[in-house]
This record gives C-alpha cells, sequence and structure tokens, in this order.
C-alpha cells in the first residue's frame, strides 16, 4: 500500500498538511535535543524527511529504518542530491517490530506518523527500548484530536473527507492507502494511553507537546531501565 503512493508521498505531505509537517518535524528534532555526538535511528522514516531533518543537527550517525522498498529508494536519491552540515543520512530496509540492530546502539530513536502503522506498537516499542542507551530519548510524532471541540470539528471534516479524496487525486492510488490513514488516526491511541504504553516498556515521560492547535502530538520519553 505504502509503495503504491511514494512517488507522490511528498508531494501529498506538503499540500494536505499545509507545509507544516516539516516543522512539526524540526520541532521534533529540537525537542529531542539531538546534538554532536548523538547516534540517531529514525524508524518507520519514509522517504526520509525525519532523518534529514536530524541529520541537519550534526549527530554522530543518523540511519533511517523502514518497511517498504520504494519510499527508501526516494530517501535515498534526496539524500545523494543534498548537502548536509554533518553527517550524511544512511537508509536500511527494517521492521519496527524486529529491529536487526545491537541492543544499546543508539543514544536518539525516533518515529513520525508511523507508529499506528506497525502491527504490534508495543512490539516496537519495546525495541525501541532495546536499541537505546539508558537515558536515550525516545521521540514520537503522531497525529491526535485537537482538544477544541470547533478545531475538532474542522479537523475531523478535513481529514476524513477532504483529504482522502484530494490525496487519492493527486496520488491516482488504487490501493486505499488514504482511506485507510485516517482511519488509523482513529483508532489509535490517545496521547495519555500512548504515554502509559511508553511507560510499561521502561520509559519516562519527559514532555508531551500539542502542535497546531493539537492536530499532532509530540511525545518525548527517556529510558530508564
Amino acid at each position: 500500500m505504502f509503495g503504491s503512493i511514494a512517488s507522490s508521498y511528498d508531494l501529498n505531505n506538503r499540500v494536505h498538511a499545509f507545509g507544516l509537517d516539516q516543522r512539526w518535524r524540526r520541532r521534533l528534532t529540537a525537542l529531542l535535543g539531538i546534538g554532536p555526538g548523538d547516534r540517531v535511528l529514525d524508524v518507520a522514516c519514509g522517504t526520509g524527511d525525519l532523518t534529514e531533518a536530524a541529520a541537519c543537527c550534526r549527530p554522530a550517525s543518523v540511519l533511517g529504518v523502514d518497511f517498504t522498498p520504494e519510499m527508501l529508494e526516494i530517501a535515498e536519491a534526496k539524500a545523494r542530491r543534498r548537502a548536509f552540515p554533518g553527517v550524511l543520512p544512511e537508509y536500511r530496509c527494517g521492521d519496527a517490530t524486529a529491529l536487526e540492530l545491537d541492543d544499546s546502539s543508539f543514544d536518539v530513536a525516533m518515529i513520525a506518523f508511523g507508529i499506528r502503522n506497525v502491527d504490534l506498537p508495543a512490539t516496537a516499542v519495546g525495541e525501541f527500548h532495546r536499541v537505546l542507551t539508558t537515558g536515550g530519548r525516545l521521540g514520537i510524532l503522531e497525529f491526535s484530536e485537537p482538544t477544541n471541540g470547533l478545531m475538532r470539528w474542522m479537523n475531523g471534516l478535513y481529514t476524513r473527507r477532504i483529504m482522502p479524496l484530494t490525496a487519492t487525486l493527486i496520488a491516482r492510488d488504487r490501493s486505499g492507502a488514504y482511506r485507510y490513514l485516517p482511519k488509523s488516526v482513529e483508532t489509535f491511541l490517545d496521547p495519555t494511553a500512548l504515554s502509559q504504553l511508553l511507560r510499561d516498556a521502561g520509559f519516562e515521560i519527559a514532555s508531551q507537546t500539542a502542535l497546531t492547535f493539537g492536530a499532532c502530538t509530540a511525545t518525548i520519553a527517556r529510558k530508564v531501565q
């Protein structure tokens, strides 16, 4: 499904988030405090937008992992065309629930708009915990419901009615991806339930930041055990 929309994925993201999606990703890297010396992992990296945002923070290394080869092909092509101030992003095909990475091998792990698409989110969170060093930071950026009633109604109208139609037209998609995506947001954990999932896995919640009237939420956690 994601392979079928890979070629138009970036365009749809920019159009339907009104360009805010890149700002949200940069905000996540800022909240994580990524800097020199950090070994960074971006899971469900897609076409590499968040991976590139992390690379611009001059970490020691940054690795993007995704389940969809077509997405990774685009990410790699983008990285070759761009000059980074620090390290060049690396990409690898992989499963969020079974990362082929060593224990305690990263200082930062992050996932943007991807955890809700994992069949077993608790297993993925367990993998994030395994590959992080003690004290390592986890950042999760995910869509959420605005708390304001009017904003929630407007957001629902846009994401459930307008966006699936226009995104499908732009992508010329027949897989149903843009009908699936709004439903995945509705059925996924809210920020409170996500926090509990992280605590159960051995993380301590550092902060939860609502972005753009609560249309999405950035959750930052630390591995404490």
